[in-house]
């Protein structure tokens, strides 16, 4: 094979999650000689550059008007935290009751993103020419398919969007050993998804992209697909995988920084555990939760690190608190005894990865699914994240901060870590990028 460097392109879904995820695996590829582009969307602008990448960014909505002539600056990924801001009241409701009137519109506001941006990456392609493009998104981009270049897909949401007979439907958070509500949960998706659905597999195989999969929204790579999660807590015993499945059982950026614990958390008083407390970039931004969350640990005799969100001004934290709008998770996760988390991929995997139980409280998309993973396997505690009450939430820290379940997680965090997934990823991307270059360049020959 050539080993000159290649063009690698990104696409990832503009949330915090997939970006940063698509970090960890572009800063491998970056250290060993590749150009690495992002084609993220806009309002991640002047965030990827800092790490070494290329910036060729995307709009999947209009931009802002200027301000006093001048471009306005967006946060990253403002795109999705405006959304799920106007739209939280639904996270209240039961995962099928949200189908009709939170899943479905959010399908749809990413549809339309899609249909928006289609020819700005289109000359983005055009410009890049890169030598293998690599989506993570649950939506499709026709362009990307239609670029000539191989296409590798990203799953880095819970793996049950794969999806299977034997396995729970997605986005359900219902339980593996139960499917008596299986079948009612497809048929309102069905219901709730159809029409939606095919009138983007229409308009996809208008701009020249293959037929999308049977109610789902976005291709499966004949070349490789990757997803992220670990084989401890995989479902490919009952729904296995072909050969162009590659699992990276964790994923984790190395481009944090590091993280140094203040004196109220080193100086715990005895039996007083350090809890890292995140809901992500989207859930925190329920400025009401993260009040009662403060006032019910608080109450405890434990510390926390808390990653206070987009909203961070609007609430204060309880004396045995220390936080912040954005921390460095993947440097403070591993110095913590336990994490609560709303069971986002991203933040799942790295308290696996790094051997640390979790309380979890879903709040939608697939945090209910692995919420119900992680408590269905003895990995963690999945609490009703609007209902659970004081006496809950204490019976859960106590649990995972008891002896064994810490050192049955410390266990598992080893094993995970010696599979490398990050570099399982890079491998996967760098493979499929060489052949097809191998192949251009014979032909060029």
């Amino acid at each position: 094979m050539s080993e000159r460097p290649l063009t690698i392109l990104f696409m990832p879904e503009s949330a915090f999650g997939p970006t940063n995820q698509c970090v960890g695996v572009g800063n491998v590829l970056l250290q060993r000689g590749h150009r690495v582009v992002f084609a993220a969307e806009a309002s991640w602008k002047g965030k990827l550059a800092p790490l070494g990448f290329e910036e060729d960014l995307v709009d999947l909505a209009p931009p802002p008007e200027p301000v006093d002539g001048e471009e306005a600056e967006q946060d990253a990924g403002a795109f999705w935290k405006e959304f799920i801001r106007d739209t939280a009241p639904e996270f209240r409701k039961p995962t099928v009751d949200q189908l009709a009137t939170f899943m479905q519109p959010t399908w749809q506001a990413l549809i339309d993103g899609s249909r928006y941006c289609e020819p700005q990456l289109r000359e983005i392609l055009a410009r890049v020419q890169p030598d293998v493009i690599v989506e993570d998104n649950v939506v499709a981009f026709p362009a990307l398919l239609t670029a000539g270049a191989p296409y590798v897909r990203i799953v880095s949401c819970n793996p049950l969007e794969v999806p299977g007979a034997d396995i729970p439907p997605p986005y359900s958070g219902l339980p593996s050993a139960d499917r008596s509500e299986w079948a009612s949960f497809r048929a309102e998706y069905d219901r709730t998804h159809r029409g939606t659905w095919e009138a983007f597999d229409a308009w996809v195989q208008e701009q020249g992209a293959p037929a999308l999969p049977e109610l789902e929204f976005v291709h499966t790579s004949e070349h490789a697909n990757l997803y992220v999660f670990p084989a401890e807590a995989d479902y490919t015993d009952v729904r296995p995988l072909d050969t162009t499945w590659h699992r990276m059982d964790s994923s984790v950026r190395e481009t944090d920084a590091q993280y140094e614990l203040p004196p109220l958390l080193t100086d715990r008083p005895e039996g007083s555990a350090l809890v890292y407390l995140s809901l992500g970039s989207l859930g925190s931004a329920d400025v009401d939760l993260m009040r009662r969350l403060v006032e019910t640990l608080g109450g405890t005799p434990h510390r926390f690190i808390v990653s206070k969100g987009p909203q961070s001004d609007l609430y204060e934290l309880a004396d045995n608190m220390v936080g912040a709008e954005f921390l460095p998770q993947t440097t403070i996760i591993p110095q913590v005894d336990a994490v609560i988390t709303h069971g986002g991929n991203n933040t799942a995997t790295e308290a696996l990865h790094f051997g640390k139980p979790m309380v979890l409280l879903p709040l939608f998309w697939d945090q209910y699914d692995n919420a119900q993973r992680m408590d269905e396997l003895g990995f963690g505690v999945r609490l009703a994240t609007y209902a659970f009450t004081d006496e809950q939430m204490d019976a859960a820290l106590a649990h995972v901060l008891a002896p064994e379940v810490r050192d049955a997680a410390a266990a598992r965090g080893e094993a995970i870590r010696a599979r490398d997934g990050l570099r399982v990823g890079a491998d996967v991307i760098e493979r499929v990028a060489r052949e097809y270059a191998d192949r251009e360049d014979g032909a060029a020959e």
